[in-house]
């Protein structure tokens, strides 16, 4: 059923608005006036998940909206995968969309690639152009979207890169360097541990334990929740681990689900991405 979600689950028509409260008990607000969207999904895959922003039911086309709106894909991406023109009919075709296309990295992507590309300044922090409205987020920056501050940090560990191959189908910079867990860390002390809105490949420890009763958390696992526990900030969204789960009212999992923040209310919705036609799982 491809309804909004309520945070309690009920599902209500396309197109209604529910508020999301921060711990506080306030609304996510925004900053600005305007009417730009923020809509927060999860990993893509390329087209093999991809093609879900196509469909006649997403919010991405349902809403009337434009350039200045924007989609922010959280991590594994996967359109930038084999690094030369071999790329660019999907990636046109999603510069074709009538938003801007954001994306963090997850851990299956062409990182060789990704870096292959200008890193320039957008909104706040240091982004690197795809296209010139395919943008990829890097790791531990902070961003003005839509009128919302937001933090993002890609990467995540592939348990399943003992089947791939490195330079071809796994890249080693999946995991973050100690660079870029210091530059994050500065960022955001710059900016008083404080943002709106965090957004993440991977997981924290204490959540990853939720999804994993074993798990016991890798260094990346360990910083984010390193996070958690000194960053103030209204909501969390993650993707990495293909499920749907509302931790709590700060921390979000996607996979194919859509979150659509309204800049001038500050009010999302969740939108259920899954093909009626297709198994959940």
């Amino acid at each position: 059923m491809n309804g909004c979600i309520r945070s309690s689950g009920e599902t209500t028509e396309q197109g209604s608005l529910t508020a999301r409260k921060g711990a506080d008990g306030s609304r996510l607000q925004a900053r600005t006036g305007s009417t730009d969207m923020l809509i927060i999904t999860g990993d893509t895959h390329n087209t093999y998940d991809g093609d879900r922003l196509f469909r006649e039911d997403s919010p991405v086309l349902k809403h009337g909206l434009s350039k200045n709106d924007y989609l922010l894909i959280a991590g594994d991406f996967g359109y930038v995968w084999l690094g030369d023109e071999r790329d660019d009919p999907e990636l046109d075709r999603l510069a074709s969309l009538p938003v801007t296309v954001l994306f963090i990295d997850g851990n299956h992507e062409n990182f060789t690639a990704l870096e292959s590309y200008e890193t320039r300044e957008w909104h706040g922090g240091k982004a690197r152009y795809i296209r010139d409205s395919v943008i990829h987020l890097m790791r531990g920056e902070i961003y003005e979207i839509a009128g919302y501050s937001v933090f993002t940090f890609g990467g995540a560990y592939s348990v399943d890169k003992l089947f791939r191959e490195e330079g071809l189908s796994w890249w080693p910079q999946e995991l973050p360097s100690q660079e870029e867990y210091d530059h994050a860390r500065e960022n955001l002390q710059k900016h008083g541990n404080a943002v709106d809105l965090i957004v993440t490949h991977e997981v924290p420890t204490s959540l990853l334990k939720i999804l994993y009763e074993r798990a016991k958390g890798y260094d990346l696992t360990h910083f984010l929740e390193e996070l958690d526990q000194t960053v103030t900030f209204e909501h969390w969204y993650c993707g990495h681990h293909h499920q749907e789960i509302e931790f709590d009212p700060k921390h979000t999992l996607l996979y194919t689900n859509y979150v659509c923040l309204e800049n001038n209310t500050g009010r999302p919705e969740e939108v259920n991405g899954n093909d009626p036609e297709a198994d959940n799982g």
